[in-house]
């Protein structure tokens, strides 16, 4: 889980979400835009070359409509409900043992290495590779891989339920 403090792309969005207004709204905003879209993709990528230009247009288009703005202003302002649920998600784990996967980009400075050991810690078999070299979307960068681990999961997981 992503602490309120983490500094990087969430310092703005938990400042805006604490105290939404015009002092502390254009931060966020310029998440919406084409320029900070296109490093989501390529921030930490060993070979941007191989994500497709396609992908941050795409999203830029979308999130550019109009309307939306506000609605992915709501979604920062709601980031700040997820620390408190924090230690609810986490005794779940404890008690549940349920099959975790969580593939993670070793360079995702959005949700960084430490989200994907944090479930480690209350499921001991939880499977949490990082891939090196990538960033924020794997499957962008690293398709191939990613599929494998993905697909290596549900393998053994079906065969356990299933024995």
């Amino acid at each position: 889980m992503i602490a309120p403090d983490h500094l990087g792309f969430w310092a703005p969005v938990w400042t805006y979400a604490h105290a939404p207004g015009p002092a502390t709204e254009p931060a966020v905003r310029a998440a919406l835009g084409l320029d900070a879209i296109r490093r989501q993709y390529l921030h930490g990528v060993d070979r941007p070359e191989l994500v497709d230009p396609d992908t941050w247009t795409a999203d830029h288009r979308d999130l550019s409509r109009p309307g939306n703005d506000l609605v992915q202003l709501a979604l920062f302002r709601d980031h700040a409900t997820h620390p408190p649920l924090s230690p609810q998600v986490h005794a779940y784990f404890r008690r549940s043992h349920v099959p975790l996967l969580a593939v993670w980009g070793a360079n995702d400075e959005i949700f960084g290495p430490d989200g994907a050991r944090a479930f480690a810690r209350d499921l001991p078999d939880a499977e949490t590779p990082l891939v090196p070299g990538g960033g924020h979307f794997l499957l962008e960068s690293h398709p191939d891989s990613t599929a494998a681990t993905v697909r290596g999961f549900l393998t053994r997981t079906v065969a356990a339920a299933r024995s």
